[in-house]
């Protein structure tokens, strides 16, 4: 090993650090780009993993930290509590859907699940309920890196499946895209009520196993079925929340309102590391007790972070002053002109679009690492992975920009999946 350079010291994501090319070094971010050490900037097609919705640097929100900065940046959240915090819970129950009034901050997309889950399973045990301990989940299906998260994630295809000696084991089914799905979902349902604790879904799209996307009608017989069985639904919107798909949160589109509604990605705008998990009046009122023991076992050290808070604050501003859902709507247009196209191309096997996501499926895997090489020397910044090249720009970015990435896309996506096919 060459531990000549500082960067030596670093332990990278999903990366095998033996083989792996160097990363790039970058320096600055300005609006939809990311500036490198050695000169270059490129247009980034991913938003920071899906969180820079506003573009990044935006003045409102480094304002908002700044200031806050300046006058707490940390407290902590046990015993007391601080009005960044307060505001931002009250703005995030007034604009979803129901009653899912009462909201548990934490640091990451992966603790939120966390919390949901353990929110589930101890609703049941406050009510007197034991026995249920596993959680329905869907294939295809990805909610986080942490063990709770990973056990409802994918079994076979997802990043985890190294790990299912260590995972408790849950329910699969497939999405209900047809009758006789829609039938088995419902007998998995009734054959495993008195063991279940919660189902969950993401909404819409499932993002990090493969950028699949169902209809609303798909979301609402979920939500429909989870209702009739007397199981909780958890709504995760940590990739599909703000906008993404075109509306505020993905779950109002198919007219539901989930049990609990995880949160995090895009929440403070890309700015720093921030959770939300929403519950339903009636699931918090399973821990409102005289009982200690009753209440939700979990406090994050960083929980409620009042910077993290105050840039959520200034992110949501943003969502109400600024037209950010026309622009995801703007963007789904110019994706499907852009990217549709790329169906009749030998070897590729699907283009999705949906809201601000744009996928496009290959016929077999290709080679990642050429790909990945091929997109960089076109300026874009774009992370493949599996079968599929996605898109998911800020919102707020340039048409110009948008088209450079399209262009970029189509035209390596060409290259590859003809030499292929």
């Amino acid at each position: 090993m060459n531990s000549d350079t500082p960067a030596h010291h670093l332990w990278r994501p999903y990366t095998q650090m033996r083989v792996a090319a160097p990363p790039l070094e970058a320096v600055a971010t300005h609006g939809s780009r990311i500036v490198l050490a050695d000169g270059r900037e490129l247009v980034d097609g991913i938003a920071s993993w899906w969180t820079a919705v506003h573009g990044y640097n935006h003045p409102h929100i480094a304002g908002a930290v700044a200031d806050q900065l300046a006058r707490m940046p940390h407290v902590m959240f046990g015993g007391l509590t601080h009005a960044p915090a307060e505001r931002l819970a009250a703005r995030l129950a007034a604009l979803l859907p129901g009653d899912l009034d009462h909201v548990f901050l934490s640091d990451s997309g992966s603790v939120a699940v966390e919390v949901a889950l353990k929110m589930a399973a101890q609703m049941w045990l406050n009510r007197g309920v034991s026995g249920r301990t596993k959680v329905l989940s869907f294939r295809g299906g990805y909610h986080g890196d942490t063990m709770g998260a990973m056990s409802v994630c994918d079994p076979e295809e997802g990043m985890h499946r190294r790990f299912g000696a260590y995972l408790p084991t849950q329910l699969f089914c497939d999405l209900p895209r047809t009758r006789v799905q829609t039938e088995a979902l419902d007998a998995a349902m009734a054959a495993h009520r008195e063991t279940l604790a919660a189902v969950i879904i993401e909404p819409l799209v499932q993002g990090a196993g493969g950028m699949r996307t169902h209809p609303p009608e798909v979301l609402a017989t979920v939500a429909r079925l989870a209702r009739a069985h007397g199981l909780p639904l958890i709504a995760d919107e940590i990739f599909t929340g703000f906008g993404r798909t075109g509306t505020l949160f993905a779950c109002g589109q198919a007219g539901i309102v989930p049990d609990i509604l995880c949160l995090s990605k895009a929440l403070t705008g890309g700015t720093m590391a921030l959770a939300a998990t929403i519950a339903r009046t009636e699931v918090f009122e399973a821990f409102w007790s005289d009982d200690p023991a009753a209440a939700l076992m979990h406090g994050p050290t960083f929980m409620a972070n009042p910077l993290a808070c105050a840039a959520a604050n200034a992110s949501l501003d943003l969502f109400e002053t600024e037209p950010r859902l026309d622009q995801a709507r703007a963007i789904a247009a110019r994706l499907r002109d852009g990217l549709s196209p790329l169906r009749q191309v030998p070897g590729v096997a699907e283009v999705r679009v949906l809201g601000a996501i744009g996928a496009v499926q290959f016929a077999r895997t290709p080679d990642l690492a050429v790909l990945k090489a091929r997109l960089l020397d076109r300026g874009v910044w774009v992370r493949p992975f599996g079968d599929i090249v996605y898109l998911t720009p800020a919102l707020t970015i340039p048409g110009a920009d948008l088209d450079r990435l399209i262009d970029a896309v189509a035209a390596v996506v060409t290259e590859q999946a003809s030499a292929m096919a």
